[in-house]
């Protein structure tokens, strides 16, 4: 084996490929194909793309599934604490030896072919579910859909979140080009659903030209909301009296609108997915980093929101869940996000700014970030700050009983939070 440990085979995986990033599907699929792999991993797969709600989608997914008995995988990204938590079994991250066993295999199988990063993460989930009788395996996709490692895999269903400008350097900059990008892990007559009434044009087209059968949120499945509970509803199933999914904010449910789309099409396929497991698992659902809030004196959100779309449906939450006092934002975010657009929608929620830079090549300093507020926010509610630990120790010192510090802008910002603090 290369590397004996999990550090240092990820440390070397960091500078394997001569870039972070590098789309398409030549090498890793190569490097799948010798290692005995096919385009079909030997379980249902469910693929999930889209801009905004995919890591709540796979969350509740998969606590319906486990609630219904099914053994799931998970592969998700990217991670918060432990890099373990991208490759989940029936809920639990893989260990150390579990990973690294899977990569010392990639790495005698691929020969001079290089890998990124992420390739190597998605080629070790696909092998590792493929060893472990997985029945469902539930996939997220990276960045894009049509040339993301993940779409190197045949699925069954795939669900395409809402959409929204993200990464636009590499899916293009408006919704139709990032659809299309999106739209490329449906596979030929297999279904696609679609948590948006309204996707762009460019995914329903591609649907169309694979016969592939497309469910839309309001159009094919709809939803009903009273006080204490929603209703789901299909063409041929009705589920009254729902729990609100586990995980905070009333865009949940746009979300598990469209997970239980996917729940119902698994049952037409001969799968035994109960309403007591849907029950079950909307209500036990957890996942870190989504309006996630540590409780004191001064309440602590956690929250990974990086674009606009998520603003709006942040800023929605603070408004539903009122503090007595004040509202702190500790933000730092990465280079290619869009400062301007997520500030804007946060400006009247929030009362005062901590900015901090984020560590790497990818992260802005405090510096760009605050000149980049500036012209947004008056310049007395800034307060700059090296580090994000610095920038969150200044928020605490400065808040008072009844005031809330929300952390967010980034994944890299939650996590040094939880890592320090928490």
């Amino acid at each position: 084996m290369r590397f004996q440990t999990l550090p240092q085979w990820l440390k070397w995986q960091e500078s394997l490929h001569f870039t972070e990033v590098d789309p398409g599907l030549e090498r890793v699929g190569l490097v799948w194909q010798q290692l005995g792999g096919t385009s079909r991993l030997p379980c249902t797969v469910v693929t999930i793309a889209g801009t905004n709600g995919k890591g709540s989608s796979v969350a509740m997914l998969e606590s319906i599934f486990r609630m219904a008995g099914y053994r799931t995988g998970t592969y998700t990204s990217p991670h918060l604490l432990q890099y373990n938590e991208r490759i989940c079994i029936e809920g639990k991250a893989c260990n150390d030896k579990i990973i690294c066993e899977a990569f010392d295999r990639i790495d005698k199988t691929r020969g001079d072919i290089s890998l990124t990063y992420f390739e190597f993460a998605t080629l070790a989930a696909a092998d590792i579910f493929s060893r472990n009788n997985i029945d469902i395996a539930i996939l997220e996709v990276g960045m894009g859909g049509r040339l993301d490692a993940v779409n190197l895999f045949d699925t069954d269903i795939a669900l395409i979140t809402p959409i929204s400008l993200d990464h636009t350097a590499w899916l293009g900059t408006n919704r139709e080009a990032i659809g299309v990008e999106k739209a490329g892990v449906i596979r030929q007559g297999k279904p696609v659903v679609c948590s948006e009434k309204t996707p762009p044009q460019s995914v329903i087209n591609y649907s169309v030209s694979l016969q592939s059968p497309t469910y839309l949120a309001g159009v094919e499945f709809n939803i009903s909301i009273n006080k204490d509970h929603w209703n789901w509803s299909n063409s041929h199933i009705q589920w009254n009296n729902l729990p609100f999914p586990a995980l905070m904010g009333i865009y949940q449910l746009q979300n598990a609108a469209a997970v239980l789309q996917v729940i119902s099409l698994l049952n037409d396929q001969g799968y035994a997915i109960s309403e007591k497991a849907i029950r079950d698992g909307l209500a036990t659902v957890q996942l870190a980093g989504r309006f996630q809030q540590i409780q004191g004196d001064i309440t602590t959100i956690l929250d990974v929101t990086h674009n606009q779309q998520g603003a709006e449906n942040l800023a929605k939450l603070l408004v539903e869940i009122p503090c007595h006092g004040q509202t702190f934002a500790v933000l730092s975010m990465l280079k290619d996000k869009d400062v301007a657009a997520v500030v804007s929608v946060l400006k009247p929620v929030i009362d005062i700014w901590y900015i901090a830079g984020l560590e790497g090549n990818r992260g802005m300093t405090s510096d760009t970030l605050a000149a980049q507020l500036i012209n947004i926010i008056d310049e007395d509610r800034i307060r700059p700050f090296p580090t994000v630990i610095e920038a969150y120790d200044q928020a605490c010192i400065g808040a008072k009983k009844g005031d809330r510090v929300l952390v967010f802008g980034s994944f890299h910002t939650v996590e040094a939070v939880l890592n320090a603090r928490l």
